[in-house]
């Protein structure tokens, strides 16, 4: 990649969930790699993250409805039919339109049009985030520019499409890498023969210097004070994955004796169906909605708090989370876990020592275990120094990013 830049294609630029890409490209940078940033669709929120301000690379936006773009998609069109892998990539197209006869199919090609007619000549690599649209968009464009492609899969893509489309991306991709043991195994799988080490485990990790040192001490609130209650919160979209409901009906378990409070970060779909059910509950004195928040507020609220609480789960259409980011900063902070083992999250959090860990759908366990993390401030203060511990041993970003980095040729040997 010396002398030559980096066109990353992701969802949406910025995004306030997507904290893992953002650091990512940041730290990339800071290596030495020029990079274009390309985006399938806006933001759709005007707040950022500090981290999004510090990145250098040019943000680029595909005319996500190309019909509202008629005067790009024809200067494209006229240029990309010159491409040398053009009639390659086409053949692709129509082959997977066969089989996938969406209109988003047909955008994403469009997309991938004017992707390749408009990387700069210098560009040396397209790496995608996310298996599905992201990559569908930087697999035709890299064929048309006959360019080495890679990606990154994290959760819903992985879980949600076809599967004879990860096996065929898996198998022109030059390599790709998921944030999951979990996920690495299940796409390794479909790899060609012989060729399972194309895909690469690579945990996000969290760049442990842009947080603040953790808390001197907590309050030892064991939620017999009404004066002063043991405070909980989640981070996370009101969406099915994330588990909500079953964290609400959970807390509507508890032991009404107890004195806790309940904070919320975050957006989405479901949300007002959440405010439905905790009002039906009887809890709506007890939980605090926020909304989204920028990475600062998130932090500031995690130091205030006493337990950090996800239930995620698999949803009806099986998506799932893969390791959300938001458990490694609660633990950045020292503040306990109890979470569900899903997916990745048992390869961060070992239950009983960095971390509380139920099955997920399970709100009676849950309760449970809320009820006996709300009581016992010392076996709080145990898990959070232990998860911090962790956290700092195996899931910093320096290290997490190295064979990355490396893919890139901007690893150590060449500092």
């Amino acid at each position: 990649m010396k002398n030559k830049s980096l066109a990353i294609i992701v969802r949406g630029y910025p995004r306030l969930s997507e904290t893992f890409i953002s650091q990512e490209i940041l730290a990339l940078e800071k290596l030495g790699l020029l990079i274009e940033i390309y985006s399938l669709q806006p933001a759709g929120s005007q707040l950022v993250h500090s981290v999004h301000e510090e990145i250098a690379a040019k943000v680029i936006y595909l005319p996500e409805f190309p019909s509202s773009h008629l005067g790009r998609m024809w200067r494209a069109f006229k240029g990309a039919r010159k491409l040398s892998g053009f009639n390659r990539a086409f053949g692709i197209f129509v082959k997977d339109l066969r089989r996938d006869f969406t209109i988003t199919r047909c955008r994403r090609f469009a997309q991938a049009i004017v992707l390749a007619c408009e990387l700069p000549e210098d560009t040396g690599h397209i790496y995608s985030h996310y298996l599905n649209r992201p990559t569908s968009v930087a697999r035709y464009a890299a064929i048309m520019r006959e360019l080495p492609w890679s990606f990154s899969a994290h959760a819903k893509d992985i879980w949600t499409t076809p599967e004879w489309e990860k096996r065929e991306k898996i198998a022109d991709a030059q390599w790709g890498t998921t944030c999951t043991r979990f996920g690495r195994n299940h796409l390794a799988g479909l790899a060609p023969m012989g060729e399972q080490n194309k895909v690469m485990l690579t945990y996000h990790g969290l760049d442990i210097p842009r947080f603040p040192k953790p808390p001197q001490r907590r309050k030892m609130r064991d939620g017999s004070d009404p004066e002063n209650p043991v405070r909980i919160v989640s981070v996370g979209r009101g969406v099915a994955k994330k588990g909500f409901d079953d964290l609400f009906n959970a807390l509507g378990l508890l032991d009404p004796a107890l004195n806790w409070t309940f904070v919320h970060i975050g957006d989405g779909a479901l949300l007002d169906q959440m405010k439905k059910q905790v009002n039906d509950l009887g809890l709506t004195d007890r939980v605090e909605w926020l909304g989204a928040k920028t990475r600062d507020v998130v932090i500031s609220t995690l130091r205030s708090s006493d337990l950090f609480v996800l239930a995620s789960k698999i949803d009806a259409a099986g998506d799932r989370d893969g390791l959300p980011n938001v458990l490694m900063e609660a633990l950045s902070q020292k503040l306990p876990c109890l979470a569900t083992d899903v997916s990745g999250i048992p390869e961060l959090i070992n239950h009983g020592d960095s971390g509380w860990l139920v099955s997920p759908g399970d709100p009676e366990r849950m309760a449970e275990a809320a009820e006996k993390l709300i009581k016992n401030p010392e076996l709080r203060k145990k898990l959070g120094d232990a998860g911090y511990k962790r956290l700092k041993t195996d899931f910093t970003l320096d290290k997490c990013l190295l064979q990355i980095a490396e893919r890139f040729g901007v690893g150590p040997e060449e500092d």
